[in-house]
């Protein structure tokens, strides 16, 4: 199957996070383990050098950005996997990550235009096809409130047709503005041939379950690229399989499930702080699981907000069903050798 064919099938992509030592240090080991865990989960693909990786690693005082790809490829290399960097920063930057990424065979580029805030969308475009004329894009619509900036429809109508697009992250956190991007994708033709992410962490399951429909074929969200999970990953292979076979029959169960999920997220993700402490949430379970020895990030100031962990505690005490410790625990050593 080609890339495209692979993400249009619906896939589980992590997006995948950063290991340290106490001492800030890229944590090879650990950082290995990571990537061995999403693949032995079910993970359809792994996303490396975005939001959950830290941004910081492209820092050159830092140096991290090519290391962390080549430690990722390099478990990934023989996986039947769709293997995406994240590439970001203003054009120069961003070609320059994109060739990275492609001379270390990653398939597609997660493309990032949060940097551009003042552009024009004819700028963005320009961008845009700059990039995909180097690598397969997948395209991604960034929050506001961590750093994105509003795209709006006008922009997805026209990115939906550069030819090397593939698929689109929608992770605005914002029903009208994943409305956009979903019609401007009907709206141009292709929905054939875009596959639609869901990075909506506030709204997982529900994206996945609804059927959109604008007056041309009904589509759907197929898949997920989230940082929501990096952790948990198996479960979250098993509620995306669940979702296939259901299909157009939503069941209570689901919805149910659905709230859960939400709520979880609530307690990893910190809303209630403006997502301050997002990153070192989800540190937090894997640490808690052994797939990481501490929380800690790039940034010494970033860190879980007051009273985080102990809404980690409630969500990991209420939901034992979302949780896959047990797969953790019998697979952690060999993981980690």
């Amino acid at each position: 199957m080609t890339v495209r064919e692979r993400l249009r099938s619906g896939l589980v992509i992590p997006a995948h996070p950063l290991a340290l030592t106490r001492e800030r240090k890229l944590d090879e080991k650990h950082q290995r383990a990571l990537t061995r865990y999403y693949l032995a989960a079910g993970a359809g693909g792994i996303a490396v050098g975005v939001h959950t990786t830290q941004f910081a690693i492209r820092d050159p005082k830092i140096g991290l950005f090519k290391p962390v790809l080549e430690l990722a490829i390099d478990e990934m290399r023989k996986r039947d996997v769709v293997k995406i960097a994240g590439v970001c920063g203003k054009t120069r930057q961003a070609i320059s990550e994109a060739e990275t990424a492609k001379s270390l065979n990653y398939e597609v580029a997660l493309l990032s235009v949060a940097d551009l805030r003042e552009e024009s969308v004819p700028a963005l475009m320009n961008h845009a096809r700059r990039i995909a004329a180097i690598i397969p894009v997948m395209g991604f619509y960034l929050q506001p409130s961590i750093g994105g900036r509003i795209l709006p429809y006008e922009f997805w109508r026209q990115f939906a047709e550069i030819e090397n697009v593939v698929a689109i992250k929608i992770a605005p956190f914002n029903r009208y503005q994943t409305i956009d991007v979903i019609r401007a994708v009907s709206d141009s033709g292709r929905a054939g041939e875009i596959a639609l992410y869901t990075g909506n962490d506030d709204h997982i399951l529900l994206d996945l379950l609804a059927e959109y429909d604008f007056g041309r074929e009904r589509m759907r969200v197929v898949g997920g690229l989230l940082g929501h999970w990096a952790v948990w990953t198996k479960c979250a292979v098993s509620q995306l399989a669940s979702i296939k076979e259901a299909g157009a029959t939503v069941s209570g169960d689901l919805l149910t499930l659905a709230q859960q999920v939400t709520d979880a997220n609530a307690a990893l993700f910190d809303p209630a702080h403006e997502f301050r402490g997002c990153i070192a949430g989800i540190n937090e379970v894997l640490h808690r699981q052994g797939l990481l020895r501490g929380r800690w990030c790039l940034d010494p100031h970033e860190d879980l907000s007051p009273g985080q962990s102990k809404e980690i505690d409630r969500v990991c005490k209420a939901y034992p069903h979302l949780q896959d410790d047990a797969f953790v625990q019998e697979h952690l050593d060999e993981w980690l050798r």
